[in-house]
């Protein structure tokens, strides 16, 4: 019998574009060396009944039924290495191809039958696939061509504004002190463990886009593209 993570504290299932859902969860990890407790996203997209799970968190039981009520999920698609812990559950639960990037290290048990690469098959229509090339851990991009361009993204792209109800009261401070909460930030801790160059960034730059449903933080509807052009700037003074 396969073990899974337990469901965590959740919100409610959202749609945020027409056929676009969105949801917000807890996570519980281990961050240079202490334990930390914050929020993280799961995108869910919707084409002809189908569901495409993005960014995966286990929900509740109610919300599972919200879910099936919503189309049936036929992929579960992980475009960030350093997320992925229920990959597993959706792919048994529902007999779903899992779709990851090449060199991603992905949980026991899961097949990858779906790979991730620019220019190739993508798990919905009318969507394009951005890849970072100089990280260490691999991380992509789904830009999704509705509503003038909608980019999907994991731990590179975030919108942590604020500290939510997902967090603990001992993590907040920490990532306070270490200028984690900003409109449009780049995730600090996949800076730190993935080491992009600015060549990736130079690249994101060409992609048009108007909103960002990133894997932390709230959705940032558009004015996302000039947003993160000015934090890329920041970063990398380009």
């Amino acid at each position: 019998m396969k073990q899974y993570k337990e469901a965590m504290p959740h919100g409610p299932l959202q749609e945020v574009f027409k056929d676009v859902f969105f949801v917000t969860g807890t996570m519980k990890n281990e961050f240079f060396g202490s334990m930390w407790q914050f929020s993280r996203n799961m995108t869910i997209v919707r084409e002809n009944g189908n569901l495409t799970i993005i960014n995966s968190v286990r929900l509740n039981d109610a919300a599972l039924s919200e879910l099936d009520r919503l189309g049936k999920v036929t992929n579960v698609v992980r475009i960030g290495d350093m997320h992925g812990v229920d990959d597993p559950f959706y792919v048994d639960r529902y007999q779903a191809k899992f779709w990851a990037m090449p060199g991603m290290r992905i949980q026991e048990g899961l097949t990858v039958d779906k790979e991730l690469r620019e220019g190739g098959e993508m798990p919905f229509g009318n969507c394009t696939f951005f890849e970072f090339k100089t990280v260490a851990r691999p991380e992509g991009i789904l830009r999704l061509d509705r509503e003038g361009g909608i980019m999907i993204a994991c731990d590179s792209l975030q919108n942590w504004v604020e500290p939510d109800q997902f967090f603990d009261e001992e993590t907040v401070p920490t990532m306070e002190k270490m200028n984690f909460f900003k409109k449009a930030g780049l995730g600090l801790a996949w800076l730190h463990e993935s080491q992009p160059k600015p060549e990736d960034f130079e690249r994101l730059k060409k992609v048009s886009f108007k909103h960002a449903l990133c894997g932390h933080g709230y959705p940032l509807k558009h004015e996302a593209q000039e947003e993160y052009h000015k934090t890329i700037a920041q970063f990398f003074n380009l």
